[in-house]
């Protein structure tokens, strides 16, 4: 699975980490919300909203462990954005962080995602190993992760909700949950505070992985894949192509970008510089949040700013300069991957889970020289950058709430055992399973054996996990330093999005006006029409809604704040 080149630029969301070597590009920008009728006060009345003293009450204290070092500790930088820890190999000795075993003997019924072949349910060497370490039983019931989100409707709408469900945030928009939270239990009575303290590994993930899960004032969503930074993604290059261009890779503007991709065109040769690099192309043109406040107070859209205009210019001059490949023209992304591991082109853009060691083999096997690395976070004009700081998690699990509160309780102590840190013996057993069985320590690091990678999934994470680390992945662990060094230089430009994970809901009537102007824009960038053809665009955007969205939220801004 590779990002989606043509979803709206407003609707950035990092899957960093989660899915072998991708990310995508889902969910809000800045708004995890979904849509839904507000009644005739469209200004304030928005199901989900959390003001900033209400998050406060509702969010679990901090309280990081220190029961593992990493290799290379985290850094902090802009903004509340700090690099996750990166580990280089997995401690010869894991500690162990819960004592006794946390589950009561229930059985609970789980739906999760699930990217890849779904394992057996019966005869599952993993399933039950980690069962078993509970003292309870999850009935695992992955679906397919492509249309996961498509088919979470219906399940809403039958009534049957399982006890245990994961919801990513750009399922909110489908399933209205700004209104149908209560649905699920509410757990600030458990975890708001110092009640986390009960639940250790629960409280080791940051508060603000916590915040997207806030709905209307009250705590219902469980994070995973969390991470202090969740940058949604960025601009790539082919460090061993730049390196036998004799191109130096340090771009510190637009002007160099473009300087590169003349040098590194070659149609005879089958090579062009650039995939398609939309929407992240937007960051080095100083475009990071939806709406955004202009000197006298009213907000402007990005669609309405300069970087915006910027951003699209650029990407078409590149285009018409022929230095994109024609297929990333034609709208081909399903092998954007693949051009890029052949050598077909030399900068891409994606999600940052695509630096990691299952990239680096799929790459090498196809060019033993193969090294993806990140550019530098840099800015168009070769003034001071900026990147989107991502919400610290996008996604939350949540627990029905026909639950009885001893099950409640129950499941969280499950999802306490579940949230152990990398470098633990829960982390070990819940990530791969038995030892000796799915895998073996090889070079330091969790190797999966044949009944392993039958049996082991990405599956129990779904429901919660601790946060994020640079791991290596299949031995490379220069890519594991590489990714831990450009975090840590990319932090320190790290900017909060207007609204930043406030769960806000958007009336239903503004859904689709954006629609022609997200068309205009590849047709602009590709060559296809003018930036005449986008400004109109965006007057008709303004007159079909836009406007009216614009004072939505302000009203927002009025009575709930910002979010930063």
């Amino acid at each position: 699975m590779t990002a989606d080149a043509d979803q709206p630029t407003s609707r950035l969301i990092s899957r960093r980490g989660v899915l072998t070597g991708a990310a995508g590009l889902a969910g809000a920008m800045v708004t995890s919300g979904a849509l839904a009728g507000c009644g005739s006060d469209t200004k304030t009345n928005a199901p989900g909203t959390t003001g900033a003293d209400a998050m406060k009450r509702a969010l679990p204290r901090y309280v990081p462990s220190t029961s593992v070092t990493p290799d290379i500790p985290s850094v902090t930088g802009a903004n509340g954005a700090a690099s996750d820890p990166a580990f280089l190999s997995y401690p010869a000795n894991p500690v162990q962080t819960v004592a006794g075993v946390p589950g009561s003997g229930g059985t609970f019924v789980t739906r999760t995602p699930l990217w890849g072949a779904v394992p057996p349910s019966s005869g599952n060497t993993y399933y039950d190993a980690v069962n078993a370490a509970l003292g309870s039983t999850l009935r695992m019931q992955p679906a397919d992760g492509n249309t996961y989100v498509d088919n979470l409707p219906a399940l809403f709408a039958s009534g049957r909700l399982p006890d245990w469900t994961q919801i990513p945030s750009w399922a909110n928009q489908k399933l209205n949950l700004g209104a149908a939270v209560d649905r699920f239990v509410d757990l600030t009575p458990h975890l708001a505070g110092d009640n986390v303290a009960k639940y250790p590994n629960l409280a080791n993930i940051p508060s603000a992985a916590w915040q997207a899960g806030v709905w209307n004032g009250r705590l219902y969503g469980i994070p995973s894949f969390s991470s202090p930074n969740n940058f949604p993604g960025y601009l790539f290059y082919r460090k061993d192509l730049f390196e036998a261009a004799g191109i130096s890779p340090a771009v510190k503007s637009a002007e160099d970008l473009f300087a590169a991709g003349k040098q590194l065109t070659d149609p005879n040769a089958g090579r062009w510089a650039f995939d398609d690099l939309w929407p992240f192309l937007l960051f080095p043109f100083q475009v990071v949040s939806t709406w955004n406040p202009d000197p006298g107070g009213k907000l402007v859209h990005q669609y309405e700013t300069p970087g915006m205009i910027e951003a699209i210019n650029f990407a078409a001059r590149l285009a018409k300069a022929g230095y994109v490949h024609p297929d990333a023209l034609a709208g081909n992304t399903a092998n954007g991957q693949q051009r890029f591991w052949s050598g077909k082109v030399a900068i891409s853009a994606g999600g940052t889970g695509a630096m990691d060691g299952e990239d680096a083999k799929g790459g090498t096997a196809a060019n033993p020289n193969y090294s993806r690395q990140a550019f530098n976070v840099f800015d168009a004009a070769g003034s001071t950058p900026v990147i989107q700081l991502g919400p610290g998690a996008s996604w939350f699990s949540y627990l029905n709430r026909d639950l009885s509160d001893a099950k409640v309780q129950e499941c969280l102590a499950i999802a306490n055992f579940l949230a152990a840190p990398y470098g633990s013996k829960e982390y070990l057993l819940v990530n791969f399973g038995a030892a000796g069985v799915d895998y073996t320590i090889d070079e330091g690091n969790a190797i999966l054996t044949q009944q392993g990678q039958k049996d082991v999934a990405t599956s129990f994470q779904f429901l919660v996990s601790g946060p994020q680390a640079t791991l290596v992945k299949n031995g490379f662990s220069q890519v594991a330093k590489d990714y831990a060094a450009w975090q840590a230089d990319a932090v320190k430009y790290a900017v909060r999005p207007m609204f930043f994970a406030m769960n806000i809901t958007e009336p239903p009537q503004y859904a689709a006006i954006g629609q022609q102007v997200e068309d205009t824009i590849k047709d602009v960038r590709n060559g296809r029409k003018s930036i005449d053809d986008y400004r109109a665009a965006v007057d008709a955007w303004r007159k079909q809604g836009g406007d009216e969205l614009r004072k939505f939220y302000e009203g927002i801004r009025d009575k709930h704040g910002t979010g930063q």
